[in-house]
This record gives C-alpha cells, structure tokens and sequence, in this order.
C-alpha cells in the first residue's frame, strides 16, 4: 500500500512520506494520562490529535493497533525521581486506596474522551498490570550494563550509554547540558552516580503505599520505564509511531529511547509525533502549575474564565482550528469564534439534506463540489493540517448556503459528491459528530429531522391550498416559537434552525 500521507517525525525535525515498517498493519503507541484528577483541556489535545491520525490511518486502509496507556503507578511529583507519588499522594489525602484513586479518575477520563468524540484506543494497558514487563526491561538493561544498582534503587547509566549510543538525540540536547540543569535541580541526591541519571526502579521508603517484590528491594518502577515495557509488549521490538505532547520530549520520551536502545540494541519507534500544548497567557496548561480548566468545567461553564457553557464538540472543533504542532492560547473570546464556526459548519452540512438538484450546476458551484474531497486529502496528507481541511470545508457551507437561497443551481451527481465529501472530513475524519443512545450519527437524524419538518410544511401547504389560513398560520407560529425560521420564496417554501 503506498500512502500519499507525510507526517513530521520529532526525531529527525523533517517532514517525512509515512511507510509503515509493516504495510497495511500500523502500530501507534500514544502517552494517556496520569489518572490523579479530572482531565483538563490539554488532556484533550493529544487524545484529539492522535485520535484524528487514527481515524485517518484506518480510512487510507490501514489496519492500525493503537496503544494508549494509564499511568496507575510511578509518576511522582517532580516528574523526575524525587517526591511523593502523584497517585499515591492523593489517595492518602483523601484516605483512600490508590486503586479507589486511579479507577475513579480513568472513569471520568473515559466519559470525557467519549464526549469528545475521541475513539477508544485498541489496548489500554495499566502500568500496574504490566509490572513483571517493566521488571525484565529493567534487568535487561542490567545485563547490558546500562543501569546499576544504589541502596535497592535501579538507574539509568547515561555515562555509560552515551559511550555507545547518543543520549539526548529527540531532545537535540547535549549530555553536558542535561548533566549541568540536572545538577541546577536535583542537588543533593546521592544515590546516583550522575545527577542525570534517572530510575528504572525505585526502592519505596516505609511509608509509600505503592509497592511490589523484585530482585533488587520492594518498590515500584520508574515512571518511564511503562510506555517502553508495554509498547513492546503490544507492538513488537520495533513499531511505526509514538505520540503525545511536545512537554513529554524530554525527559520521557528521550528516557524511552535509551530504554529501548540499551535493552535491544537498537531503537523501537520509527516516527515520533508531538502535538503542541494549550496555553493560558502564554503559560503551559497544566495541573502541576495549577492553571488548568477541567473539561466538565467547560461543559458546565462553571469557570471564573467562562462566559458560558461549551459543548463537547466546540472544544473539539476549537482544538482543530489550530495545526496540531502550533500552540493553541486559550481564551473565551476564542471559543465563541470557535463555537460559532462549529454552527457554521454543521449548519451547511444539515442545509445539504434541503437542496434540490437542478439539471446543470453553474460554474462555482462545480468547482468546489468537485474538488472539494481532493482538497482535503491533500490538506489531510500534508501532516493533517486541519486548519486547510476547515477552511476548505466553509467553502463548501458558502455554496450551499446560496443553493438554499436559490442563488445557486447543482446538478445531482455534484449535489451527492458534496454531500459524500463533507460528512466524510467533518465527521468521520474530524470527528465533528455525536452519537445518539440508538447509535445514529448525525446525518441519520439529520434526514429523519428534515423529513419531520417538511412534513409539517406539507400540511401548512395544504392548508393554504384550501384556503384554510388559520391552521396556515397556526402551523407557521408554532414552527417559529420551535425556533424555525420558514419563508415562502417564488419557487417555495424554505426553512432553518435559528440556534
């Protein structure tokens, strides 16, 4: 299979045609999250950006597993090897199991996630399951003399990797510079040899509640030890993307590579993608920072920050405005524009299912309906620039929007080409859809709401044939009290949702 589809890879800082290692399988490992609190809008970001890349590779034909993990166990404060246990630290607060703590907060991810629209992941794989995974990782890289042991504690032998591999490679750091800020930051921590050097296992003090048997002491595994243990696990000794946010480069992901290189020999991941961070006054979203809005506090609106309330799906759609790998500035005033745009776009979708062919299209209208679904590919195929894929998509809406106002004639193989391309890369590639409890998508009730009304409107029809103009304009208030707009035009009778 040959896939137009360019992607930039983190690793070499270029733009490069994706070939998967084994073609039409895919293997895409992506960073989940930390599950100690409620999921916020950066959360929301890679599961959205690496949730389009699915929709997307399995659309060109690709049979893709998509990997992404929970972080149950290892994630400590300073995201680093000092602190307390982000999980463990919350459940003693709030006196309860670190279980009771994890299973809630993957809970209310989940719910999040399926508002969002973004799929489930093919594996979803706890770092507390795959202990034993993480433990032999750890002994590999033992027995290739690329970690040691201090006090019970395991680390990662940087000196003596970078001796033979290069440390610092996704990065673009050198070692002496990551030596010189590990020093600035963890002074004082003796176990190691090397400042820089990081856990593979961590010996637990008495009072952390986390802990399991291994060779070395009861403890519990280095934050990055999971994603390495569990992507081979799932996807095999080497596999085609790893993802997540731009703030995971280093140290996970860097620590991720040297893992993998100093257990097999070689590295597992051949195209790194990261998506940019959502920020607040220029300042990186986040819950360590604590200037981070949850998601079901935009859904509600109960945020000093909001105006109002934002559905799922203009969170979604204000997330692909923006390229994946550009930042995004939160502000009210950006979801409003973004808000406004989503009902734009759905709008012109839902006013398709009104527009009658003609026998000939005009000009323009021919255009855009012809190359329209092309345009999109290849705004898709260019690193997914959303942004184009938008754009090029209200251009479509403009068309339709004068085939409504009869401005505009189409043809019927242009008028079903249209709608084809637009429910296509708005809603099974953007992902700008919800589903009903009977599993409809949006076109489906859609129809089925556009048949209802013109019933109604059939009835006033007839109503006026026979002069009967008190149910006329009965039928023609209670629509506009309903919120519909109808005007009787010279070639009939229109109508619209005012939102």
């Amino acid at each position: 299979m040959e896939s137009r589809l360019v992607v930039y890879n983190t690793l070499t800082r270029q733009k490069e045609r994706f070939e998967p290692l084994h073609a039409p399988n895919v293997g895409m490992y992506v960073c989940g999250p930390t599950v100690y609190g409620d999921p916020h809008l950066g959360h929301a970001r890679p599961a959205i950006t690496f949730d389009l890349l699915f929709r997307y590779l399995k659309h060109l034909g690709y049979k893709v597993r998509y990997v992404r993990n929970i972080t149950d166990v290892g994630h400590l404060e300073h995201d680093a090897d000092e602190g307390e246990d982000k999980i463990a630290k919350k459940a003693r607060v709030e006196q309860l199991e670190p279980m009771e703590i994890a299973q809630y907060y993957t809970n209310r991810y989940h719910q999040a996630m399926d508002a969002l629209g973004v799929l489930r992941p093919s594996i979803e794989p706890r770092a507390t399951g795959h202990i034993i995974e993480q433990q032999m990782l750890v002994q590999e890289i033992l027995d290739n003399g690329f970690a040691y042991e201090s006090n019970g504690s395991i680390y990662f032998d940087i000196e003596a990797y970078n001796k033979k591999y290069k440390y610092g490679i996704l990065s673009g750091r050198s070692l002496e510079n990551i030596k010189d800020a590990s020093r600035e930051n963890l002074d004082g921590v003796g176990e190691k040899r090397n400042q820089a050097d990081f856990a593979l296992w961590k010996k637990a003090q008495p009072e952390h509640i986390m802990r399991w048997p291994s060779p070395w002491s009861d403890g519990f595994p280095g934050w990055h030890c999971e994603c390495t243990a569990m992507g081979r696990k799932y996807l095999g000794d080497e596999f085609d993307i790893h993802g997540g946010g731009m703030d995971l480069v280093f140290p996970h992901h860097e620590c991720e590579i040297a893992q993998a290189t100093a257990s097999m020999g070689h590295p597992a991941v051949k195209y790194w993608m990261h998506n940019n961070m959502i920020t607040i006054n220029g300042q990186k979203m986040g819950k360590s920072l604590g200037n981070f809005i949850t998601l079901e506090q935009f859904f509600t609106g109960t945020h000093p920050l909001l105006s109002k309330a934002y559905s799922p799906m203009t969170i979604r759609f204000f997330i692909l405005s923006a390229h994946y790998r550009g930042t995004v500035d939160f502000s009210d005033e950006a979801l409003q524009a973004a808000e406004k745009g989503l009902e734009k776009l759905m709008n012109g979708i839902s006013d398709l299912s009104r527009v009658q062919p003609a026998g000939t299209c005009d000009p323009e209208t021919e255009r855009v309906a012809k190359q329209l679904r092309q345009k999109c590919y290849d705004a898709m195929n260019d690193d997914m620039a959303t942004p184009q894929v938008i754009s090029h998509l209200f251009e479509a809406c403009s068309v339709v929007n004068k085939l409504v106002d009869h401005k505009a004639t189409i043809c019927a193989d242009c008028l079903e080409e249209l709608k084809q391309a637009m429910h296509l890369f708005a809603e099974d590639i953007l992902g700008l859809q919800t589903a009903g409890q009977s599993g409809q998508t949006s076109k489906d009730r859609e129809e089925a709401f556009g048949t209802v009304v013109d019933m109604v409107l059939d009835l006033r029809a007839k109503a006026k044939a026979a002069k009967d103009w008190a149910t006329s304009d009965q039928i023609r208030d209670a629509l506009a009290a309903a919120g519909f707009e109808v005007k009787d035009t010279k070639d009939g009778v229109t109508w619209k949702l005012n939102k």
